[in-house]
Order: C-alpha cells, then structure tokens, then sequence
C-alpha cells in the first residue's frame, strides 16, 4: 500500500525559510519521479498547482516558473524520502502541499504552509 507522510509545514514570515518533507513507502521509490504540489485556499479540490518535481535518479529536477529559484527539491533514496526546501516564501506561496509519485495516483495528506501577510 502506498503510503505518503509530509511534515515540516507551518507559519512563516515574508522572506522566510520552510523546508518540508515526504516520507514515502509502498512502492519501488528509486524507480519514481517526485513531486510537490499545492493547493492554495479558497479553490477547489481538484485546483492543485505543480510546484516542482525531481526525476528518479534525482539528476533532473523541474520548477513552476513562480518558484523557480526559491524553492529546491531533493531526494534521499535510502530515506526515501523528498524534501522541498522553500525560501524568500511570501504570502502567495501559502496552501496545502502534497508529494506525489510518478507511479499510480496517490497523494499524500497534505501539509499546510501559511505565509503571513
């Protein structure tokens, strides 16, 4: 059963740091690409916006044009686990961010990320 845990989110100030984490398990994870994505309040369900994504051998690595410089995505296949780590956050940056894998769909509980104005 593929299981996907993220933790790290929170409250943080305009310009701030926030790294956030995917435990993943159930699947092969060397063999997946990764990738974070959020849904930002007030949208609908199905409205999640991709963030970033990282190949399987973790070489490749993929931005949305609006964190593209802020925010870094890395892997740890021992761990298997996917980090993101988020700087210079501001307000807009706030929603609910999901890891997902390559493989199937499932996504993970998701971890709030509030910016505060």
């Amino acid at each position: 059963q593929v299981r996907l845990v993220e933790s790290g989110g929170g409250l943080v100030q305009p310009g701030g740091r926030l790294n956030i984490s995917c435990a993943a398990s159930g699947f092969i994870f060397s063999e997946a690409a990764m990738s974070w994505h959020r849904h930002f309040t007030g949208k609908e369900y199905e409205e999640r916006e991709f963030v970033a994504r990282i190949s399987s051998s973790g070489l490749s690595t993929y931005y949305h044009r609006s964190v593209r410089g802020r925010f870094t995505i890395s892997r740890d296949v021992a761990k298997q686990t996917v980090l993101l780590q988020m700087t210079n956050l501001n307000p807009e940056d706030s929603g609910v961010y999901y890891c997902k894998p390559s493989v199937g769909e499932h996504w993970g509980q998701g971890m709030p990320v509030t910016g505060s104005p």
